[in-house]
């Protein structure tokens, strides 16, 4: 497999956001980028889905991780593997979008406002996914 920017910006989108999670979890979380990546919304390509929202000296990202300040680098092998499989497949559009056209999505634990405009369409493990 190349590794194209593409596969390399959802890999570590899926790694920070959902690699504790199932396998549909992680499809789900990659599936709401290429979501978004397809509603006029947001950007065009998954690179700029990943990263959007970012400034200098702003944590204001779609994905909190981007802006935490903290290495992106992955540190779990494993865990990296699986992520880049998951955006492998769903790159070359050999899964369902188990997220069932989700746009957003927010763990658990947390009640984010926006999520009440929403509709929910799946949860997996800690994460809601919502259209």
């Amino acid at each position: 497999m190349i590794m194209t920017a593409a596969i390399t910006c959802l890999a570590l989108n899926v790694y920070h956001e959902a690699r504790n999670e199932t396998m549909n979890g992680m499809y789900a979380v990659a599936s709401v980028v290429i979501n978004r990546v397809q509603d006029d919304r947001w950007p065009n390509n998954v690179c700029a889905v990943v990263k959007d929202g970012y400034r200098k000296d702003s944590y204001k990202c779609q994905f909190s991780w981007y802006c935490d300040g903290k290495s992106d680098r992955p540190q779990e092998d494993r865990s990296w593997a699986m992520a880049v499989l998951v955006a492998d497949d769903i790159l070359r559009g050999t899964v369902d979008d188990v997220s069932h056209g989700a746009t957003h999505y927010h763990a658990n634990y947390v009640k984010p406002i926006w999520a009440k405009k929403l509709t929910r369409t799946v949860s997996y493990g800690s994460h809601i996914f919502y259209k």
